[in-house]
């Protein structure tokens, strides 16, 4: 073995001991244009720092996204911005920038069933766990029922500990399924711990005059609403629904009229003349 090749083993050898990926992975790269660049051993260390915190940053960016236990993933870059109504293009993007997690505030996204709140919110999730925030996603029914089993086994404070730690609770889907007293109590204290600490998102279907019928509480409701409204961004969807208008407009290209073939029309017309 030449004495090249050794050193090369040498080094990837102790990249992988001191588990430095992003180096290993671009050290021949770096190594071979600072030799044709001429540079300095500073400007040299400088780059191998960068690659190390890329693959790191990477690295963690990923692990938050599986973490999130998205459904999907789905980005903002996808939505279709001509059929969403109701929310501005700007104030999306201001929202994507995760500013408003810096500053512990809430988000409540509002509307009709099926017109985007899921895909902004989970949007909006894929863009925190992309720098680097913790991110839970989980659908309002599936919570309190976590919630109810988590106390019926003593668990609860182990639950909130952990549900504290995100630094975005999306809470998908709220109203779509009403609860008991004791699940919209859980629930409450949940998100009220989170109050000017963590940011929460929420989707709901609901007007904030209906909430009640979820939480089955006036003055229950009235607090959290109290507590959600004063740090948030509210938006608030409209139109019908993407997949309704979707299976509106299959339904017209199938029931259109086929246009008439004119080689069949002559085919006939002269099929008849003989």
């Amino acid at each position: 073995m030449s004495e090249t090749a050794i050193r090369d083993a040498v080094i990837a050898e102790h990249l992988h001991t001191l588990k430095l990926p992003g180096v290993a992975h671009e050290y021949v790269e770096l190594s071979r244009q600072a030799r044709d660049g001429g540079w300095a051993y500073e400007e040299f260390l400088r780059c191998l720092l960068e690659a190390e915190l890329r693959s790191r940053q990477e690295s963690v960016a990923a692990l938050r996204l599986r973490e999130a236990r998205f459904p999907d993933i789905k980005t903002l870059d996808q939505l279709d911005w001509k059929a969403l109504q109701g929310i501005s293009r700007p104030k999306l993007l201001e929202l994507s920038s995760c500013e408003y997690l810096s500053r512990a505030e809430d988000v409540i996204l509002a509307g009709p069933i099926g017109t985007g709140k899921t895909h902004i919110a989970i949007g909006l999730g894929v863009e925190a766990a992309r720098r680097r925030f913790r991110v839970t996603f989980t659908r309002a029914a599936e919570l309190v029922r976590t919630l109810l089993e988590a106390r019926d086994q003593r668990l609860l404070g182990q639950l909130h500990r952990r549900v504290a730690r995100a630094d975005l609770l999306i809470v998908d889907e709220l109203g779509f399924v009403p609860f008991d007293r004791a699940g919209g109590e859980l629930l409450f204290n949940l998100l009220s711990e989170r109050y000017e600490r963590r940011s929460t998102l929420i989707t709901t279907n609901l007007a904030f005059s209906e909430w009640v019928q979820v939480f089955g509480d006036a003055k229950l409701t009235t607090a959290l609403l109290d507590r959600l409204g004063h740090h948030s961004h509210i938006l608030t969807t409209r139109g019908s629904s993407f997949r309704t208008r979707n299976k509106s407009r299959e339904a017209d290209l199938t029931s259109a009229p086929t246009p008439p073939n004119p080689e069949k029309k002559e085919a006939r017309d002269t099929a008849m003349k003989a």
